[in-house]
C-alpha cells in the first residue's frame, strides 16, 4: 500500500488541542491505516481562515490529502463547505451523497443536515466531514481508508494521483 501524507484541519470555535476528539480519532484511524500525518490545526469557523488554511496546504507538493472536520451543518457559522467548494477543481459528488446514506442508518432523518463533500484541489484530495466523532469514524472507516488505500480494488483514489495534474 502506497503511504500518504495527510493534513487534519479541525474547524471549531470552541476545541482546543486538549478537547478535540475528533481531530486526535482521526488522527489515530489515519495511522492506524499506515498512512502519515503531517500536521493538524485548528481553525475558527469563519470562511475566510478555513479558506486560508486550506489553501497554504493544497500549496504544499508533499501533501496528498487534507481531511476538515467541524462547520458543514446548517446554523450561522457553519460555513467549511462554502469555504472549501470555490478552492476545488473537481468534486467528488459521490462522497457526500454515500456519506449522509451511511449516516441515515445510524442517525435517520438527521442525515440530511450534514453537507459533507470532497474534491480534488491543486492535486490534493479534500474530505470536508461534520465535526462529531461518530461522523469522522464512520467517513474514515467506511469510505476514505479504503479509497486511499492502493491495494482497494477496482479501483481507488490514490491509483488517480498521478493522473491529477494533467
Amino acid at each position: 500500500m502506497k503511504k500518504l501524507n495527510i493534513n487534519i484541519i479541525t474547524i471549531s470555535d470552541s476545541r482546543t488541542a486538549k478537547t478535540d476528539k475528533s481531530g486526535d480519532i482521526l488522527i489515530n484511524l489515519i495511522k492506524k491505516s499506515g498512512h502519515a500525518v503531517k500536521k493538524k490545526v485548528i481553525v475558527p469557523d469563519n470562511i475566510y481562515e478555513i479558506r486560508s488554511s486550506v489553501s497554504n496546504f493544497i500549496l504544499d507538493k508533499n501533501i496528498d490529502v487534507i481531511i476538515t472536520n467541524g462547520g458543514t451543518g446548517i446554523t450561522g457559522r457553519d460555513g467549511t463547505p462554502e469555504a472549501i467548494m470555490p478552492l476545488l477543481d473537481k468534486e467528488i459528488d459521490g462522497f457526500g451523497e454515500l456519506f449522509r446514506s451511511l449516516s441515515y442508518e445510524k442517525i435517520k432523518t438527521s442525515s440530511l443536515q450534514s453537507r459533507s463533500l470532497a474534491g480534488v484541489a491543486n492535486s490534493t484530495f479534500i474530505f470536508v466531514l461534520p465535526g462529531s466523532p461518530d461522523a469522522c469514524i464512520t467517513a474514515w472507516e467506511e469510505i476514505i481508508q479504503h479509497q486511499l488505500n492502493s491495494d482497494t480494488k477496482p479501483c481507488n483514489l490514490v491509483m488517480l494521483i498521478p493522473r491529477l495534474k494533467e
